[in-house]
């Protein structure tokens, strides 16, 4: 099964040996939170150990009372007050263990809290917050190229697995190393021969562990493909309810999202038959050094060559906990496989190139004229065939332009390219006779106000809308902006007026009123450059009217660039471009292009017709 689709646009797959090194990496910005969890378990390690061999004391002292077997050298009680009675020393031991038992309950917690700080609260928010700001950073052809919901899953359960190999791999495979190096020590240190004949089996145990790696890394890549198509399922059928329910679909919608999510039930299902064979297997491993204690532990306690309590009982403990820690290695092996696949495609995201950034020498220019020249530019998606070609442009600063052409003639590309949401691929784009890719790009944005064909508008009030280019402004400039935009009176007719929170992407709102806020958003800023796509598309003529009487004031002095289908729209222009498969085909102003053959007069004419019989419409209808 293949691996999870990388992300397009992103640098090449990470082998699994580069992906662990950059996890050590990511862990060691936090090793001192780390090396506190991992004192705190060799803390609990050394204390559970004082415990189990003071139960062989304990064991060993009561063998002594009852038959007078010899006491082992060194054990702490022969140095007790010889007139200590039986209950005395075995009170104290008691006791002893009691406390470390209480101790070691203390440290647990102390251990659970470490670690939930250390992962969640520390490794995960940052983590996040940098994938997070990498997204802001990134240009649109990584938005174009990759879906929602794989960005969102990345985001969340992604990062989550990240912090899964932190914790449940990296720490506890340590936690495991330094255990069992220590029970392997003193357990050759009560009988090196009876040690070799428990862990026998440990070989056969890290050669299952391998397989089972091998055969479950495909799976739980195939696992994250079909979990993020059943997130995109969801997310589009959230998107398109509307259209579902305008044409009846629901049931149909309901049954691919089923069918998704079916998918990743069958899957799981693999993965747990897997799991579920491999963790017993290492249990029937383990259950066998026990067997082998019992036979050959025993009769080294019957001929007098083990201790049955420090010897026999302590070994019986120790096998038990080092079987115990054995046992673990199914658990971290499995958070290996899901962790490595998660880390993968957070790092495709944190390696992704940012293709639009500053220059490390950019120039300053908090405040620009608005001359916008294009120099034979061109630009291409991915390689594909251009979008752009050789465009060359020139609008004086206060000029406003619009750019007429067929969907796909590559209107709105051509306009991206002057706040660089792209950069050319041949050719640049001059702002005030600087390649504007030699300009600070925050500057460059705060002097380009922008109103896209299809606004957003975010969960929060309408005064924070449309302040959200520029935080600072006071409610009179917010007032101001939305008068402009034609906005000030359905706003006020609003219960709550200016502080009325929007639902999510304003859909309380027509789209008109919509338009009108994302038009107050960018007028608000005062640019030296407006880009408007289409703004007046979901706008009826008599409040386009109404806008345009208004934003005539606000295009007085600014360059304005505009797309726009409308011969109302079109005719504000200074001069109007038309666009064929990205060439510029015409260009002059309306009167000019009205008296040449071409697309410009062709889209005009039709749009007379559609206007003379509305007119004759509306006549007879008055006339009847």
């Amino acid at each position: 099964m293949s691996d999870a689709a990388p992300m397009t646009n992103t640098a090449p797959a990470l082998s699994n040996g580069v992906l662990v090194g950059r996890l050590f990496l990511l862990a060691w910005r936090y090793r001192l939170h780390c090396l506190q969890v991992l004192v705190i378990q060799l803390v609990l390690l050394t204390m559970g150990i004082g415990g189990l061999s003071l139960t062989g004391v304990g064991i060993d002292y009561i063998k002594h009372k009852l038959d007078g077997t010899p006491l082992g050298q060194g054990q702490f009680f022969l140095t007790l007050p010889a007139s200590w009675e039986y209950w005395q020393v075995l009170g104290l031991l008691a006791g002893i263990i009691l406390l470390l038992a209480v101790g070691r309950a203390f440290l647990n917690f102390t251990y659970a809290v470490s670690v939930n700080r250390l992962v969640q609260q520390r490794l995960v928010v940052d983590l996040r917050g940098e994938v997070y700001d990498k997204l802001q950073r990134l240009s649109f052809r990584f938005f174009d190229a990759n879906n929602t919901s794989s960005i969102i899953t990345r985001v969340t359960s992604d990062v989550q697995s990240v912090r899964m190999f932190v914790d449940q791999v990296l720490i506890q495979s340590v936690i495991m190393l330094i255990s069992l190096t220590v029970y392997i020590i003193y357990m050759m240190s009560l009988n090196p021969r009876l040690t070799l004949a428990c862990l026998a089996t440990t070989p056969v145990l890290w050669a299952l562990s391998a397989w089972h790696t091998r055969r479950t890394q495909p799976e739980y890549a195939e696992n994250r493909t079909l979990v993020e198509r059943m997130v995109q399922t969801f997310v589009e059928s959230l998107q398109g309810i509307a259209v579902t329910k305008a044409f009846g679909r629901e049931s149909e919608d309901r049954a691919r999202f089923d069918a998704a999510n079916t998918a990743v039930l069958r899957q799981q299902h693999v993965i747990f038959w897997r799991v579920s064979l491999f963790s017993p297997a290492i249990g029937f491993l383990t259950r066998i050094n026990m067997m082998v204690l019992l036979g050959y532990g025993g009769w080294l306690v019957i001929h007098g060559q083990l201790p049955l309590g420090t010897g026999l009982v302590v070994f019986a403990g120790l096998l038990e906990q080092f079987s115990g820690q054995v046992n673990n290695v199914a658990a971290i092996v499995n958070s290996v496989q899901q962790s490595l696949i998660g880390a993968r495609r957070v790092f495709e995201i944190l390696d992704a190139p940012v293709e639009v950034k500053s220059a490390p020498d950019a120039l300053r220019r908090p405040k620009l004229h608005g001359e916008v020249t294009f120099e034979r530019v061109s630009f291409t998606f991915n390689g594909a065939e251009a979008v752009v070609r050789d465009v060359d442009l020139e609008v004086k600063a206060g000029q406003c332009v619009a750019i007429l052409g067929a969907t796909g003639a590559g209107k709105s590309v051509l306009m991206s390219l002057v706040p660089r949401f792209f950069d050319p691929t041949a050719g640049r784009v001059l702002i005030d006779g600087i390649d504007a890719r030699r300009l600070e790009l925050d500057d460059l944005r705060r002097n380009i106000g922008l109103v896209f064909q299809e606004s957003f508008l975010f969960s929060n009030t309408i005064a924070a809308n449309i302040a959200f280019g520029h935080p600072e402004a006071t409610r009179a400039q917010v007032e101001k902006a939305a008068r402009i935009a034609a906005a000030h009176d359905f706003i006020t007719a609003l219960p709550a007026g200016y502080d009325t929170v929007l639902g999510e992407s304003g859909n309380s709102l027509s789209g008109g009123q919509r338009q009108r806020l994302a038009i107050a958003r960018a007028v608000l800023l005062e640019p030296s450059i407006l880009l408007l796509d289409d703004p007046t598309a979901a706008i009826d003529s008599e409040t386009e009217h109404e806008i345009f009487e208004a934003l005539d004031r606000a295009i007085a002095g600014r360059t304005t660039f505009i797309i726009a289908h409308r011969l109302s729209t079109l005719r504000r222009a200074d001069f109007i471009i038309v666009l064929e498969h990205g060439r510029i085909v015409q260009r002059g102003t309306h009167e000019e292009l009205m008296r040449q053959p071409g697309p410009y007069l062709h889209v005009a004419s039709l749009q007379l017709v559609d206007n003379r019989e509305l007119q004759e419409l509306k006549l007879k209808e008055g006339g009847s």
